[in-house]
């Protein structure tokens, strides 16, 4: 088997941390077994307390009219993650957070703190108001940001940025959508038994139309804002704590301030909601979708910017750099490793592809001098994962990268970053049309 290449030179690394045998309440068995037992309760409390208000028929009419818009938003939000996916754990979790955890908070506290303010000032409806445009926005933007704090803090390795904080909380915030939604039109459709209500004009179809047509992304919206805050503060450095600590908060203060807007423009009547609607919803959403995007093109930049110092060691291929910083030549190479290798060998490089964008987001930390005492060894984990994986990816990605290639003028020179004086020796590699997966 062919040896490893040596490692880069990086002189801002700082020697691995010794390792200590953890506690038991840090096993992973034990956090994994306290996580799920926690969100399969609070499922269990919030199907019997949705079905309770919405009785049984319609919580099926809402279930199946809420799951509607759940699979466009995860896809959405997986998309904008697609440069360096996440876990698919986390994200269950954070749906899972968002479904069952947070919507149980929501309506116990919601419930709990609208009840304590019409006992006490003998308003009811002042209480309503007061429960919708204050204790909501809190109470829910706490809760859905809870899961985003726990993999900020327990799944760090896989918190690098703003993109991984939104699709954090974009994940978050569909799963509470979407009980909520069940809750909002199962009492819509209880109310057109009652009133016999049906088509356009009933309750039901009105309620559709607000929260699944016009503003399914408005939880999203809310929450993303609070992603981007820890998203910020994973940028920053270890050693600037204030900052750590100030951007999730400010991202969640803005989140509250926006779903307090949403939920007051209820009150203001048919012109104040589309008012809010098209003055402040739409273009946020708009704003935020460009910021998204934006910063995944950044990322994609900084993976071409960084990966050539590996490839100069030997441990990519020359081409590599810019083939893992092209979305399009990414896609290639899993189509191509599926076509010759079958789904194993697509797998191996699409986890090729994420351990090489990690290795580059840690390489950029460190020349930001915003790394972690754990750089060298966690760079070593990265570049074992990419040498143990390199039969199955270097082929593919070198088919993708002949293919989305931009066209190089003659004698314009090496069109993937500087030509060293002369590359590493590298193990067999296959002629290019012989099939690499070939046993």
């Amino acid at each position: 088997m062919a040896s490893s290449p040596p490692y880069p030179p990086y002189p801002g690394a700082a020697p691995g941390s010794t390792l200590r045998h953890p506690h038991w309440w840090q096993r992973p068995a034990v956090r994994y077994g306290a996580v799920v037992t926690l969100l399969a309760l609070s499922g269990l409390v919030i199907l019997a307390l949705v079905r309770e208000q919405t009785g049984t028929q319609g919580f099926l009419v809402g279930l199946g009219l809420a799951v509607l818009p759940v699979p466009l938003l995860l896809a959405a939000f997986r998309w904008l993650g697609r440069v360096e996916p996440g876990p698919w754990r986390n994200l269950l979790f954070a749906f899972a957070w968002g479904a069952c955890a947070a919507a149980l908070i929501a309506i116990v506290a919601n419930s709990f703190a609208t009840r304590w303010i019409a006992t006490t000032t003998a308003d009811p409806a002042g209480a309503d108001t007061l429960g919708a445009t204050v204790i909501a926005p809190v109470v829910e933007e706490t809760a859905k940001a809870a899961a985003v704090l726990l993999l900020f803090l327990f799944r760090r390795r896989d918190f690098h940025g703003i993109l991984d904080g939104v699709v954090a909380a974009g994940f978050t915030a569909t799963g509470f959508a979407f009980t909520e939604n069940v809750l909002y039109l199962g009492n819509a459709f209880g109310t057109d038994q009652l009133t016999g209500g049906s088509g356009i004009a009933s309750v039901t179809a009105a309620t559709f139309f607000v929260r699944i047509v016009m503003s399914p992304f408005a939880h999203p919206l809310f929450t993303v804002l609070t992603g981007i805050g820890f998203g910020a503060a994973a940028l920053a450095a270890d050693r600037q704590r204030v900052r750590r600590v100030l951007l999730p908060l400010a991202g969640l203060l803005l989140a509250m301030g926006m779903h307090a807007l949403w939920n007051g423009s209820a009150t203001l009547g048919q012109f104040g909601f589309i008012a809010v609607y098209g003055a402040f919803m739409v273009p946020t959403f708009g704003l935020l979708t460009w910021l998204v995007v934006w910063t995944r093109q950044r990322e994609l930049r900084t993976v071409r910017t960084e990966l050539p110092a590996y490839a100069v060691a030997g441990w990519l291929r020359p081409a590599e750099p810019f083939a893992l910083g092209s979305m399009r030549a990414r896609r290639l190479a899993r189509k191509f490793a599926r076509e010759h290798g079958g789904k194993p060998a697509a797998r191996t490089v699409a986890q090729y592809e994420a351990y090489a964008t990690q290795l580059a987001f840690l390489r950029h930390r460190g020349r930001a001098g915003k790394a972690g005492a754990d750089f060298v060894t966690r760079e070593r984990e990265l570049l074992l994962e990419l040498w143990h994986r390199r039969g199955a990816a270097r082929p593919a990605l070198e088919h993708a990268a002949r293919l989305t290639a931009p066209p190089v003028p003659y004698g314009a020179g090496w069109a993937y970053g500087p030509m060293p004086a002369a590359w590493p020796a590298q193990p067999p590699y296959p002629a290019y049309g012989e099939n690499p997966y070939r046993r």
